[in-house]
């Protein structure tokens, strides 16, 4: 994969603040977008601004054509069966609410999480502890025997193992398809968190046979506002919608609705056509390079950065010390020393741009008595030279601060 080359499908590179190039190190919270999403979603806005789903004329059809398009794409990508199991979200936050509300889970049912969960794989499980008495158990992210054994404990109880499979805290993943299989020889559907791992690995969905999977478009090169649930037919089909509306009926009448079948009656209202058609297009893209090759080049970057500064006199690591185990995250503290300062002061420095704080996961945090952290996350576009300058500037940080 030659990232220099690809460098050049990302306008925003071509750019320099103050002299200096721009070193993206954040896109574990938001990916860059190469200019074919663009003009995909310019050619939404241009060409056929019109309604699907709707519309009976010429433009409103090319809008339905062009979102199956994506549907298919989508389907393919992930290896679904078919692309009716496809629903188009806002993100990955809002998949994980459908499925929440949408699974009629019943006072007294088990939900297993673990102790990294974003918020947003965290929040919907509390509030539905305390609304409908659900039983919320945590565990210890990718310990197998925990999970084995709270499931044991809860017996027929355990209804859902709902689990981030790559933490964006330290990037460390889970042992899913084992996980999985613990699950399920349990009778329980197991909900994959895939916003850091499907822009980074490839998710062979049938392979992996989980039963809902949900990420973002905004973290693998697609538009902001955009995301996938995924869900097997026979399940989407028994989930009641959680949000109403538009296109999700068939008919109505001022007592009762009849509900279309999936992924219809989950999208409900005006969708963000111009975001479907683009994330589509970010979805080619990914699969055009290889997700393999994109894998492989994180690992690259990341040892280098590990290799360099991992053992830096006064850095704390967070996650496992083998940067394959990271995949592309390098998240860390330096000895006294607010991770807030530290990122600006590379911002400042050299345009270096990492994310600092508590990345969503307050409450893991707050455990472990933690402020937060430094997050450097890499990508398809990050080079060497990206990687070196990090490095240069963090250890003038470094020895200027302590």
């Amino acid at each position: 994969m030659n990232a220099e080359k690809l460098r050049n499908d990302f306008a925003v590179l071509w750019h320099r603040i103050k002299g200096k190039p721009i070193i993206y190190l954040d896109s574990a919270c938001q990916s860059l977008r190469p200019r074919l999403v663009v003009d995909k979603m310019s050619q939404y806005y241009n060409e056929y601004p019109a309604c699907g789903a709707r519309s009976q004329h010429k433009l409103g059809k090319r809008v339905d054509e062009e979102v199956a398009k994506a549907r298919e794409i989508a389907r393919k990508f992930f290896g679904a069966r078919n692309a009716d199991e496809i629903v188009f979200t806002k993100n990955t936050t809002e998949g994980i609410n459908l499925v929440a509300n949408s699974l009629g889970l019943q006072k007294g049912d088990v939900v297993i999480t673990t102790d990294k969960e974003h918020n947003s794989n965290l929040i919907p499980w509390q509030m539905l502890s305390q609304k409908t008495g659900i039983a919320h158990e945590i565990v210890e992210f990718g310990n197998v025997e925990a999970l084995r054994d709270a499931v044991k404990r809860a017996g027929k109880k355990t209804k859902l193992v709902a689990m981030g499979q790559t933490s964006n805290l330290d990037g460390e993943s889970i042992p899913a398809e084992e996980i999985i299989k613990i699950a399920h020889d349990n009778n329980a559907l197991v909900l994959l968190d895939g916003a850091q791992s499907a822009p980074h690995k490839q998710i062979d969905l049938k392979k992996l046979d989980a039963d809902f999977f949900v990420c973002s478009g905004h973290k693998m090169l697609g538009p902001s506002g955009t995301g996938i649930l995924y869900g097997k037919q026979e399940l989407l089909e028994k989930l009641q919608p959680f949000i109403v509306g538009g296109d999700t009926v068939v008919e109505s009448t001022y007592k009762t609705a009849e509900f279309e079948k999936a992924p219809a009656k989950f999208e409900a209202g005006l969708q963000n056509y111009a975001g479907i058609v683009g994330l589509g297009e970010a979805l080619s893209y990914l699969a055009r390079i290889g997700m393999s090759e994109i894998e492989a080049h994180d690992y690259l970057l990341n040892k280098k950065i590990t290799d360099a500064i991992g053992e830096m006199d006064g850095l704390h690591l967070l996650g496992p010390k083998d940067a394959r185990q990271r995949g592309s995250i390098f998240s860390f503290n330096i000895s006294g020393v607010e991770p807030n300062n530290v990122a600006i002061m590379l911002d400042e420095s050299a345009n270096v741009m990492v994310r600092s704080g508590a990345h969503c996961c307050h409450s893991w945090f707050n455990a472990h008595k933690m402020q937060g952290s430094v997050r450097a996350s890499t990508y398809l576009y990050n080079t060497e030279e990206d990687v070196r300058v990090f490095i240069d500037e963090l250890k003038k940080i470094a020895k200027f601060l302590r």
